[in-house]
């Protein structure tokens, strides 16, 4: 009941309200800084039947995104889990990222969710850090397959130019670390399921960390739990799961190159930019210290998308309907889900 407390605490309405807060504060910000610099120019929205269909496009992939993770998570648990569960445990993992921080994520509440969904605990484990270890290795693959298509310089607008060069060495470092931490996490599942928790035990060994030490060994455990899980798994089984991968995020990121398209005539080359720069801004957003990238992912889209988007109004316009799409959503189902599911829950 503790852990329930707990959880219920962490995806409290409080929260929500928070989240909401910084949302709207930014967003009047946005608007208001705009409208200080020129007169807001609505003019450069036009709608057209097109732009019902790329719309349309966008949302298909918002639902394109969530029924990949259901089918992911089907197969790493071997089917334990129904259609039904597999979209509530989604759909309230989803919530938990929403209105936590990037680097926090949803994790913990799926372990909990997982567990009370009758999955056993070393199953639940295995999956977490699993369907980390494929979100990782798909972003760490997918970056340098997109540089066979567009140059390393077309990952920042123009208007960041003067200090593209200090962005970009603080965006490999991020790149670096993610890639060596996937690595470590990798070979301790499948090859040495000790060596993570060793690595882990010497670094909190430190004066400063050693508050955290038992947090590092029960982490140090679930890998090697996970491995035990996952032993003997086929190739088929891991081919299943990295396809489920490339399709859930491939439709995360598609879903604002429709609503580009929508507005805006972009062409294929360009497209794929639009799919490089969200890269960058997906590594920025899991270390911003607000709730769900709250109000940084607004101002994001503005900046990283500004050699497409010259209208200011656009823009600001069109980063909230990308949030209004793929994002408010989980906060107004979630909260609803929720506590119906605890209900159910505490009673079965």
């Amino acid at each position: 009941m503790s852990q329930q407390k707990e959880v219920s605490s962490l995806l409290s309405y409080r929260r929500i309200f928070v989240v909401l807060l910084i949302c709207i504060s930014v967003s009047v910000f946005l608007f208001y800084n705009e409208f200080s610099k020129s007169k807001i120019d609505w003019s450069a929205i036009s709608f057209t039947p097109l732009s019902v269909l790329f719309l349309f496009l966008a949302l298909l992939m918002v639902v394109f995104r969530d029924f990949a993770y259901m089918v992911r998570i089907r197969i790493l648990t071997d089917k334990l889990l129904s259609w039904r569960q597999s979209m509530n445990v989604i759909l309230l993992w989803e919530f938990a990222s929403a209105i936590t921080p990037g680097v926090v994520g949803g994790a913990a509440v799926a372990m909990f969710i997982l567990q009370r969904e009758k999955i056993p605990l070393g199953k639940s484990t295995a999956l977490v850090i699993i369907t980390a270890i494929m979100d990782n290795f798909f972003y760490i693959i997918f970056l340098p397959f997109l540089f066979l298509f567009i140059s390393m310089q077309s990952l920042l607008p123009l208007k960041l130019e003067a200090i593209s060069g200090d962005i970009m060495f603080f965006f490999w470092i991020g790149f670096s670390i993610l890639t060596l931490a996937n690595l470590l996490l990798m070979t301790s599942v499948f090859v040495y399921p000790k060596l993570f928790g060793k690595i882990a035990m010497t670094i909190y060994r430190l004066p400063f960390l050693k508050h955290r030490m038992e947090k590092a060994k029960k982490f140090g455990e679930d890998i090697e739990t996970a491995s035990s899980e996952l032993k003997g798994k086929s190739k088929s089984f891991w081919v299943k799961i990295f396809l489920a991968t490339c399709w859930s995020w491939l439709s995360r990121f598609m879903v604002i190159n429709f609503i580009l398209l929508a507005f805006i005539e972009i062409g294929l080359a360009d497209q794929l930019i639009v799919l490089g720069r969200q890269l960058v801004m997906w590594l920025v957003l899991i270390v911003t210290p607000t709730p769900g990238g709250a109000g940084v992912a607004e101002f994001l889209f503005g900046e990283m998308l500004s050699d497409y988007i010259v209208n200011g109004t656009l823009a600001l316009s069109l980063a909230f309907l990308w949030r209004l799409i793929s994002y408010y959503p989980y906060l107004i189902i979630g909260s609803i889900l929720l506590p119906r599911w605890l209900g159910k829950k505490s009673v079965s």
